[in-house]
């Protein structure tokens, strides 16, 4: 791989740490003992803590590597290149999502169970991905401030309206639909709040373009990081019980009983912060390839864990059942596998695809095959039978 020299390398590292943190919190998560989760143990909490951190860093990176990719791009609206692709991205990682949660064996008796409706990551990123390509279409012909604008605001509003949304269960909508919104019905993520992290990934990465020449650059965007992230974390609290306080409007009062939204987002700020720091050692030619590689991570990694089609992952039979020397160490292995599987799945991607088109193709050829051949037979029994029905009817009615 050869690196660009427009390349934000430090983001592609913040990716691949995003993943390898997803998949030993999955795995852990997933299959250590309950008997092991004290919250007063010093480890179990920091690694909980943690583990918090890594959805708001992979939705951020992904909203801010798709905008970045998108403003690059000198063409506006539907002329961008960038549009279409990400339209394909989206709609791509949606169908994805449901792949991998169909069951072959419920497929095959003609049930689909209700777990294939569960929204979780892929389904959340797509259609992260949709709504800042709408905002961009929308916003294309106006001023240059209000694309960042409209990206920031969505996310101020998604974060700040949270416990207001948060126990609507959408009976309204169809189960399919409403698992978008709400968890009651098992999904893991849902697009609100999550939309917000991606969105304001997307105003990050246009102040990045818009400052890209700067001489000072990094320097200033590494002090407002730490500013802006110490302050979430340590301050947004006090801040939304002040500001209830002072005006008895009981939302502020509910944001600071359950801040987390604002607080994790002082985390990603913390994170870019820090990887800004280590940008100059962050261009090794493996950690790009993970980070280039985090689909096929996500995805071989929802195979072996929750055995996706089959149901038969290490889910099933370590379910909650594992110490913690035997899930550190066979998190590890499970990071490792995950990642060579992926990397080896990348340097043969091309040939792959090029076999599967060519089945596909071949496939469709042969069914066009079959069908003009069984046209006429078809078309002389259809005959044969309406001669039958029109000599039965015949009798009948005399």
């Amino acid at each position: 791989m050869k690196p660009s020299s427009n390349r934000l390398f430090f983001i592609d590292a913040m990716r691949a740490w995003a993943i390898l943190m997803m998949l030993q919190g999955h795995f852990i998560d997933g299959l250590l003992d309950p008997i092991f989760r004290n919250p007063e143990n010093m480890i179990y909490t920091t690694w909980l803590y943690f583990r918090g951190i890594t959805a708001p860093v992979f939705f951020t990176v992904s909203g801010f590597i798709f905008t970045y990719l998108l403003v690059k791009v000198s063409k506006k609206g539907l002329e961008n290149p960038r549009v279409k692709k990400g339209i394909r991205r989206g709609l791509q990682l949606l169908l994805i999502g449901y792949l991998l949660r169909i069951n072959l064996l419920g497929l095959i008796t003609g049930k689909i169970y209700d777990s294939f409706y569960v929204v979780d990551v892929l389904h959340c990123i797509g259609i992260s991905i949709l709504t800042i390509i709408g905002i961009y279409l929308l916003t294309k012909s106006k001023r240059n401030w209000l694309f960042p604008t409209v990206l920031l605001s969505l996310s101020l509003l998604l974060f700040l309206f949270e416990p207001v949304y948060k126990d609507w269960s959408f009976g309204f909508l169809p189960m399919s639909v409403a698992n978008y919104f709400t968890k009651a019905n098992g999904s893991v993520f849902t697009i609100i709040p999550w939309v917000g992290y991606a969105s304001i990934g997307g105003f990050l990465s246009i102040l990045f373009h818009r400052f890209k020449d700067y001489k000072y650059l990094y320097n200033i965007a590494i002090s407002i990081g730490l500013i802006i992230g110490l302050s979430l974390i340590f301050f947004s609290s006090d801040l939304f019980l002040y500001l209830f306080e002072s005006t008895n409007i009981d939302l502020f009062n509910l944001i600071q009983l359950n801040n987390y939204l604002f607080i994790r987002l002082g985390d990603v700020f913390l994170v870019f912060t820090v990887f800004m720091l280590l940008r100059s050692i962050m261009k090794n030619k493996t950690v790009l390839q993970i980070g280039a590689t985090t689909l096929a991570i996500y995805v071989i990694h929802f195979v072996i864990l929750y055995g996706s089609f089959t149901g038969l992952g290490l889910y099933r039979f370590f379910n909650h059942k594992l110490s913690p020397n035997v899930a550190i160490f066979g998190a590890l292995l499970f990071m490792i596998t995950c990642t060579f599987l992926a990397l080896q799945y990348g340097k043969h991607e091309e040939p792959i695809k090029l076999k599967i088109n060519t089945l596909l193709v071949g496939s469709k050829t042969g069914f066009e095959l079959l069908f003009k051949k069984l046209t006429p037979i078809l078309l002389d029994a259809l005959l044969r039978v309406r001669l039958f029905l029109n000599r039965l009817l015949g009798r009948v009615r005399n």
